[in-house]
């Protein structure tokens, strides 16, 4: 009767063993830590391939010449579409036989330096980053060890990395034309922080709305804070104690438009009667509160199918040109961004006065859905 195998998983001691050397040695060949004679590399590398050694993604591809693993650095806490994102870029990965190692940046420039090395250290095949404000070093030092990199949803001005993420001018220039044609001249924005890429492109389609629609640009009008609710509710709160304050406010996205509703109410505005309110992201609360929130849609799992693809490909030839994809997003109305009020009759964003005794489905929403555009790219 032939012996059985051993069903022991091997470890870097039976390399060792087996290639005559030191367990140390055999480290150094694993992390490349340390320059190896040639002829002890080889043997090393014969005996990983002869003994199936995988006890991990290092050892795999000293036999493979690729680990099939990469990197995804982003804010678990930062938007209400992390798990979306996620799983398109695990369900894209998986189709090209690859796996990802997910770590959580908390949006913090220091901690997503840490986790990028931590992941490097795993010697993964490249990195998607959903990059903290800040970061450019990061990326700068990703860059300079060529190492395969996305950027991914929150672009950047750079030209030396590929990136993909949503069309922000247009589809801000979209919304604010929507609010405007529902008769409102004093509009309100609160933005992101000054100097993020996101934040100024969707003031920058705030203006060229407004420029479109005949409204003049007022500066007094813009408000910036955190991304955040917190951040909302402290920028909105410097436009309503204006002398004559906006009728509506935009906000650069919907954690910022949560703050935005919850200083409205407090300070007892109606929304979508006293206050018209419209955001950016389209979160799954959007549709739940009410009235339920006019917002952009992001095409978030398109998003994360694209990163992946563009990362593989910089894998595959890390030599092509960078690219940066822009996807356009989806203008959803919905009745927090009503008309402006006439004394006894406010009207609906479908144009119907509230209160007529006629009531059809295109205002009661009980048959049709709401109203989604794709807006250009």
């Amino acid at each position: 009767m032939p012996p059985q195998r051993s069903t022991r998983r091997p470890t870097q001691r039976d390399i060792a063993e087996m290639a005559g050397v030191s367990i140390t040695t055999v480290s150094h060949v694993v992390n490349g830590t340390r320059a190896v004679a040639p002829a002890t590399k080889e043997a090393v590398l014969n005996a990983v391939a002869e003994t199936g050694y995988t006890g991990d993604a290092i050892a795999r591809s000293l036999v493979t010449g690729g680990t099939q693993t990469v990197g995804l650095a982003v804010s678990l806490s930062g938007s209400p579409h992390v798990a979306t994102l996620v799983q398109a870029i695990e369900r894209e990965a998986a189709a090209a036989d690859h796996t990802v190692l997910l770590s959580d940046t908390r949006d913090d420039v220091d901690i997503e330096r840490a986790v990028v090395r931590a992941l490097r250290s795993h010697r993964i095949e490249g990195v998607l980053l959903v990059s903290a404000p800040g970061d450019k070093e990061v990326v700068d030092e990703l860059l300079a060890a060529g190492v395969p990199t996305v950027l991914v949803d929150r672009l950047t001005t750079r030209s030396d990395v590929d990136q993909v993420g949503p069309e922000n001018i247009q589809a801000m220039s979209a919304l604010t034309e929507h609010v405007v044609a529902q008769g409102h001249r004093r509009i309100g924005f609160v933005s992101g922080p000054e100097g993020q890429v996101t934040s100024d492109e969707r003031v920058l389609g705030h203006r060229l709305g407004l420029g479109r629609a005949g409204v003049s640009w007022n500066p007094e009008l813009v408000a910036a804070g955190e991304f955040s609710r917190e951040g909302g509710a402290a920028a909105v709160a410097t436009l309503l104690d204006l002398p004559e304050p906006p009728t509506a406010v935009l906000a650069a996205d919907d954690a910022l438009a949560a703050g935005v509703l919850v200083e409205a109410r407090r300070r007892g505005l109606r929304i979508g009667t006293d206050l018209a309110v419209a955001g950016f992201d389209d979160p799954e609360w959007a549709d739940l509160v009410d009235p339920p929130l006019t917002t952009i849609a992001q095409p978030v799992a398109d998003i994360g199918r694209e990163a992946m693809r563009l990362l593989l490909r910089r894998i595959e030839d890390p030599d092509c040109p960078p690219e940066t994809v822009r996807l356009p997003p989806q203008l959803r109305v919905r009745s927090s961004c009503a008309r402006v009020s006439t004394p006894g009759r406010r009207v609906s964003d479908s144009g119907h006065r509230v209160g007529d005794s006629r009531t059809d489905d295109s205002v009661t929403g009980a048959s049709e859905p709401e109203d989604a555009a794709e807006l250009p790219g």
